[in-house]
């Protein structure tokens, strides 16, 4: 089980990013949250270490097929117990 902490700059907002993470995270089996921060996204994941890899790969490559990701961040986090869905905020 692993945790990270991702913010994505670029054309992230208005273009259907947060629906595209949360159906991979659908995909991928990956619990947290989504959601619109100022000028950026914020994504807050967790799912087995396989899986978030995957699924962070793809984010950072852009979600939605609209999106245009010029940067990002990346922070482990501890495992939270008590996530059980992915939701967008």
């Amino acid at each position: 089980m692993k945790h990270n902490f991702i913010r994505v700059y670029g054309r992230v907002q208005g273009v259907g990013f947060r629906y595209f993470t949360q159906r991979l995270a659908l995909k991928y089996d990956i619990v947290g949250y989504v959601k619109n921060v100022q000028d950026f996204v914020e994504v807050d994941a967790q799912g087995s270490e396989e899986n978030l890899k995957t699924f962070t790969e793809v984010v950072i490559k852009g979600a939605s097929p609209a999106s245009d990701v010029s940067d990002y961040t990346i922070e482990s986090k501890d495992i939270d117990t008590t996530l059980t869905d992915f939701k967008t905020e």
